[in-house]
């Protein structure tokens, strides 16, 4: 079993946001390959279904970003995850809009969400798929991870968007072999 996971905050006031790329991924990927997050466990909204002949379980926590680890070290133990098939995907202020980067495992970063989730499972070990979201130096930071995506970037993201749902389709076809996935930025 795969399990990707999506960082973002719940609530129609954070749809479109820059902090909620991973709801977005996820929801594109979901859609491309024909799942429908119908489910509430692990304090979040979940989709399962197979893809590339592979169970995959796709999670969005409920629990807001900052307590991210909640939802994603339940899963994890209540599934008995081995923490190789575990891919989270979310924002980063560090890359430029559209850029992806994929890790096998690292710190957290500035990232809260992914901060309380190493916490949680008390490891890096774990794979991570970044969405370059750059960053507007007129904003603090919350203001703008908080803000709604511009008609500009969205488009460039959307780009983006798609090549995401490729390399997390090679995750899984490839079990977790992160060497095996190639990101074209």
């Amino acid at each position: 079993m795969i399990a990707i996971v999506g960082l973002g905050n719940i609530g129609d006031s954070y749809a479109n946001t820059y902090h909620n790329m991973g709801f977005m991924v996820l929801d594109r990927f979901a859609k491309n390959n024909g799942l429908v997050f119908s489910k509430n466990k692990f304090n979040g909204m979940v989709a399962e279904g197979m893809v590339n002949n592979e169970k995959v379980i796709l999670l969005k926590p409920s629990t807001y970003m900052n307590l991210s680890g909640e939802s994603v070290s339940k899963m994890v133990s209540m599934l008995k995850l081995d923490l190789k098939n575990l891919i989270v995907v979310y924002d980063d202020i560090d890359l430029p809009v559209g850029v992806l980067r994929l890790r096998a495992s690292g710190s957290a970063g500035t990232h809260n969400g992914m901060r309380n989730i190493v916490a949680k499972l008390n490891s890096t070990e774990f794979c991570r798929l970044r969405v370059g979201i750059g960053r507007d130096e007129r904003l603090n930071l919350a203001d703008f991870v908080l803000s709604h995506v511009s008609k500009q970037n969205m488009e460039v993201l959307d780009v983006a968007f798609d090549k995401a749902c490729v390399a997390l389709e090679d995750f899984i076809k490839n079990k977790g072999d992160i060497t095996k996935v190639v990101i074209n930025n």
